[in-house]
C-alpha cells in the first residue's frame, strides 16, 4: 500500500506531551549539571564566522534596528456614526489638556513626555521627563 503524499498524519496528543516532557527533563538536567551555555556562546551565532565573538554588553548589534517613535497628542473614543459625520473643519475633542505634556512612545511603549517645539518651520518635541525602566515595568504589569 502506497502512502498518500497529500495526507500527513497529525502527531498524537500523547507524542506531543512526551516531546514536551522530554524537553523539560533535558532542560532541568542541563540546569542542574551546570551545562547551560554561556551568553557569549549564544551570541556567537549572530557574528561573522571570521570575526571575534560579541559580548553580552556589545550593544552595537542592535543599534541599526528601526523602531517607530510616536508622539501622542491625545486620544478619544467615538462611534463610527460620528466619524462618518466628520468634514473639513470639524473639531474632535481629545482627552489631553492644552499645555499638558505629550506622550512619546517607542513601538507603543511610553518612554518619555515632552512639549511641542517649532524648529525651522518643523514640529519637534523637547523631552521634559524620561520614564525610568522600573516605571515602564510597573506600567506593563497593570
Amino acid at each position: 500500500m502506497e502512502a498518500d503524499p497529500e495526507h500527513i498524519p497529525e502527531p498524537s496528543s500523547a507524542s506531543v506531551d512526551d516531546d514536551w516532557a522530554a524537553a523539560l527533563a533535558e532542560q532541568s538536567q542541563a540546569g542542574a549539571s551546570g551545562t547551560v551555555r554561556p551568553a557569549d556562546e549564544l551570541f556567537e551565532q549572530f557574528t561573522d564566522a571570521g570575526s571575534s565573538p560579541k559580548t553580552v554588553n556589545d550593544i552595537e548589534i542592535i543599534m541599526d534596528i528601526p523602531v517607530t517613535l510616536t508622539v501622542e497628542l491625545g486620544r478619544t473614543r467615538i462611534p463610527i456614526k460620528q466619524i462618518l459625520q466628520l468634514a473639513q473643519g470639524s473639531v474632535v475633542e481629545l482627552d489631553g489638556l492644552a499645555g499638558e505634556p505629550m506622550d512619546v512612545l517607542v513601538n507603543g511603549c511610553l518612554i518619555a513626555q515632552g512639549e511641542v517645539v517649532v524648529v525651522n518651520d518643523k514640529f519637534g518635541i523637547r523631552l521634559t521627563d524620561i520614564v525610568t525602566p522600573s516605571e515602564r515595568l510597573r506600567r506593563l504589569n497593570r
